[in-house]
């Protein structure tokens, strides 16, 4: 077995893969500091509740946008698992051919979306689109050429943005409202964050289009936590919630011999 871990700004979103069926999801909030034994503990406990064997664990595969978690986690890798993670970072084989100006400050979880993206579409132009703590883009021209993309405020950090600067505005629940024009405040602003995000996602990959893939229509994948908030509005080829994961596990077995 194999975990896979993609440690975001809020979440650390794992995956348990028995060679590439994904077995099982978990998610540890990622805010607050964490010692390698509350995470370590956490992990045994997500195989435990779930009759799964620690110690068929076989590697362990991490991308970070954490640093400050890193040294935790590798520490409950070794200790918990006897197992050294393998690192998705500056230097491994990925496959891409990475054209932005410094590669080096990419975030791993882009790399890895990237890489299940051209596993699942070989030779296509694609843009991914993640919706997590950021809601980001990112092009790869057929041929393996990730050219990276822009990067706005996801939706929760809108909501909280909100939230924060304007005090009589309150959180809300975050869905794909009914209708664009609500008939109270909370309804409004759900839709301002919900078609907002659509309307970037639009306007964003349009431009792309024009500016990277010559028209051509490219292969739109979305992703992350709130991907599926957008199933009904049919503008993307395939939501892959998970792309993530099977892009760690793929990059794991390009820089390790089974």
């Amino acid at each position: 077995m194999i975990i896979c871990l993609d440690v975001g700004n809020s979440h650390i979103f794992g995956g348990v893969f028995d060679e590439d069926r994904l077995r099982l999801r978990f998610r540890y909030p990622s805010k607050q500091a964490s010692t390698s034994d509350q995470l370590g503990v956490f992990l045994k406990g997500v195989f435990h509740e779930n009759n799964l064997l620690p110690s068929e664990v076989e590697h362990i595969a991490i991308c970070s946008v954490v640093p400050s978690l890193n040294y935790s986690l590798r520490s409950a890798c070794l200790k918990y698992f006897k197992k050294e993670p393998f690192i998705l970072q500056a230097g491994v084989k990925t496959g891409l051919n990475i054209l932005t100006k410094n590669p080096r400050e990419i975030g791993a979880d882009r790399i890895a979306n990237v890489i299940a993206a051209v596993n699942q579409f070989p030779d296509k132009n694609i843009i991914v689109v993640d919706f997590g703590t950021a809601t980001t883009f990112c092009a790869v021209r057929a041929g393996l050429d990730y050219l990276g993309g822009p990067i706005m405020p996801g939706i929760r950090i809108s909501m909280e943005s909100l939230h924060s600067q304007a005090a009589m505005l309150s959180p809300v629940n975050i869905l794909a409202p009914q209708q664009c024009l609500g008939h109270t405040t909370s309804n409004n602003i759900q839709s301002g964050l919900y078609y907002g995000q659509l309307g970037a996602v639009r306007e964003i990959s349009a431009r792309l289009r024009t500016e990277v893939f010559q028209g051509d229509k490219p292969v739109l994948v979305g992703t992350g936590g709130f991907a599926h908030l957008f199933e009904s509005e049919n503008i993307f080829s395939t939501i892959v919630p998970d792309l993530v994961l099977h892009g760690l596990r793929l990059a794991l077995a390009k820089n390790t011999v089974y």
